[in-house]
């Protein structure tokens, strides 16, 4: 009662924008641990609710459709999208898991692979498991490259 919506969301949001912890969040926004995490919990389901139908979803028979003629048309044909994988540097990562995510430039690193349209609808991202510090690794872990559908 006593919390405003602007706090609840501004917790939720650096929770998962910077990830930052739910303690830490209580010097800046005046928020407490256990109220973080229920907020959390709250925002993450509103967001799949609203956004879940549309764009949280494996692309149907239509979609494929549509996207085969766009990439046809871009001299593409037969491609339904692209997919990528990147490397980002692990800023805030548990130390114990540093030789685990270690990277090639000597840093910790997790891998994110996406399939992506040409008009930035990600369809599929997956972030590597421990061990696959290369982008073949974290495609053969992949879901996407082991669903039958």
């Amino acid at each position: 009662m006593g919390l405003s919506p602007l706090q609840k969301c501004t917790a939720a949001l650096r929770m998962l924008a910077y990830g930052s912890s739910a303690c830490s969040l209580d010097e800046n926004i005046r928020i407490g641990e256990s109220t973080t995490l229920e907020n959390l919990r709250k925002f993450c389901k509103a967001f799949i609710g609203v956004y879940g139908p549309k764009f949280l979803r494996i692309p149907d028979a239509e979609d494929v459709k549509v996207l085969m003629t766009e990439n046809a048309e871009r001299g593409f044909p037969g491609m339904v999208a692209s997919i990528n994988c990147m490397h980002w540097t692990w800023k805030n990562y548990p130390v114990a898991l540093k030789g685990q995510y270690q990277g090639k430039e000597g840093k910790p690193t997790i891998v994110l692979e996406v399939f992506a349209s040409k008009s930035t609808h990600i369809w599929h991202a997956f972030f590597g498991c421990p061990g696959s510090c290369n982008d073949i690794n974290v495609l053969d872990r992949s879901p996407l490259m082991s669903n039958p559908n």
